[in-house]
């Protein structure tokens, strides 16, 4: 049996469970996006129209340790150690909370200070999906 492809919209909705909003940040339009796919939330956060510097966080276990995690930039500033303590923060809750799911974060942002980080992470996790 042939599928049809759709070329207009359809009305459907989008098939993964997302969560999108839009707030002030220190006087900048931020727009987040969550996603939860079957292993991994995907967080997608712009000032800027696009995306970011993306992370990537995930929670290493071992049996002969306590767990690590693993937070490292796959592409964008790699100069910026904030950006990974945000990465780290996520993650943390995110295994906190007792998901197993990696995280991949982008944040596209005019301001790099730690209350606006510190903002985000706040709106990320008041809007989880986890």
């Amino acid at each position: 049996m042939e599928v049809p492809m759709n070329s207009g919209h359809s009305g459907a909705a989008f098939p993964v469970q997302h969560r999108s909003l839009s707030l002030d940040i220190k006087g900048n339009k931020t727009d987040i996006v969550i996603s939860k796919y079957d292993d991994t939330f995907l967080v997608v956060v712009t000032q800027i129209g696009c995306m970011g510097t993306i992370i990537a966080a995930k929670k290493e276990e071992s049996v002969f340790s306590d767990p690590t995690y693993n937070v490292s930039i796959l592409f964008g500033k790699r100069d910026e150690p904030l950006l990974l303590a945000c990465g780290r923060q996520l993650i943390e809750h995110i295994s906190g909370s007792g998901s197993t799911r990696s995280l991949i974060i982008s944040l596209g942002l005019k301001d790099h200070s730690q209350g606006t980080l510190k903002d985000i992470i706040v709106a990320v996790i008041e809007n989880r999906l986890w």
